[in-house]
């Protein structure tokens, strides 16, 4: 598969394009910038045969087989339309649009044109996190209650995710990713609570908790910021509790841990790429032709829980879904 690459972001080449660069069956092609000497210079840095100075002209290439989109999260939805346009299967970075309508939008235009689309959430194509899904599942009896955490220390000078008019924020940055995982084991919440503040006034939030409550009782907590460095999860059942540290990004061997009936067992997971995995996932539904893990439906409910976080922050109350 020959991948365009829309964009000159950090996360493409720091993870992605060395991930699909060490794929068997997949190469970068071309890459493409609104400036075609930064694009030609990180053409040259990858060995990217093509660079354009348009993300247009790249779409035009007939050599391309697919597109990895990784442009700021206003610009997701556009690029992505223009891309299933060109009949070119898109891994598009998360979230997948600024809110559940476009993100809805979204797949069912990509599903019109007949091609894969697929969110970026590559931790979710980490062993280490399938097999917190088969403990949970299997050892901790009826899960009760998720916290999940993701902040990092963000640099003050600027940057997009501090930009409200490219949908920045760290609620669509990294707390997407905590919304995922309390998903993950407790599936959809009936309504949500949650305070923000904005200690930069850069107009988006730089800090976001949110209180999620499911059927039955169950609850979760979340949160997201700028300002620290913590990843992790952890999930309590009536049997048992898992604790997962380095939850989203692990670099290196990790770990997991869980109690049952007193007993704590720590399991290791070898050093894996996960931006790696996630683009052999996206090779293998290409070519079933079967919906990825995280497809665009998948990100439609994720982004709709983000929707009714940020209307609580807006009316301070409670939001029903």
């Amino acid at each position: 598969m020959h991948f365009g690459v829309i964009s000159t972001a950090t996360i493409g080449r720091k993870r992605v394009i060395p991930a699909i660069q060490q794929t068997d069956g997949a190469t970068v092609a071309a890459i493409a910038s609104r400036d075609q000497t930064h694009a030609e210079e990180v053409a040259a840095e990858f060995n990217i045969p093509t660079a354009y100075g348009s993300y247009a002209e790249l779409l035009e290439d007939d050599r391309i087989d697919a597109i990895y989109n990784p442009l700021p999260n206003s610009l997701h939805a556009e690029w992505t339309k223009r891309s299933a346009d060109a009949g070119l299967d898109v891994l598009c970075e998360k979230p997948l649009g600024v809110n559940a309508q476009e993100a809805k939008e979204m797949t069912a235009y990509c599903e019109d044109r007949g091609v894969t689309l697929m969110e970026a959430f590559m931790y979710r194509y980490h062993p280490r996190t399938q097999r917190a899904r088969d403990i949970a599942a299997n050892h901790l009896g009826e899960i009760r209650r998720v916290d999940a955490q993701f902040h990092f220390t963000l640099p003050d000078e600027y940057n997009v995710r501090l930009d409200p008019d490219l949908a920045g924020g760290s609620l669509m940055d990294v707390g997407c990713y905590t919304v995922t995982a309390a998903r993950l084991f407790l599936g959809e919440p009936k309504s949500v609570y949650a305070t923000a503040v904005d200690n930069r006034g850069c107009g988006v939030e730089t800090n976001l908790t949110g209180h999620l409550s499911f059927s039955g009782g169950k609850t979760a907590t979340i949160s997201s910021g700028f300002d620290e460095s913590v990843h992790q999860y952890t999930v309590l059942g009536t049997e048992g509790r898992l604790e997962v540290d380095r939850a989203f990004v692990p670099d290196g061997e990790t770990t997991l841990c869980y109690t049952v009936d007193g007993r704590t067992v720590e399991e290791r997971f070898d050093p894996v790429d996960q931006y790696k995995l996630e683009v052999e996932a996206f090779l293998d539904a290409v070519e079933s032709g079967e919906s990825p893990r995280t497809d665009g439906n998948e990100a439609v409910r994720t982004m709709r829980v983000v929707d009714a976080l940020y209307e609580s922050v807006d009316c301070e109350a409670p939001v029903t879904l």
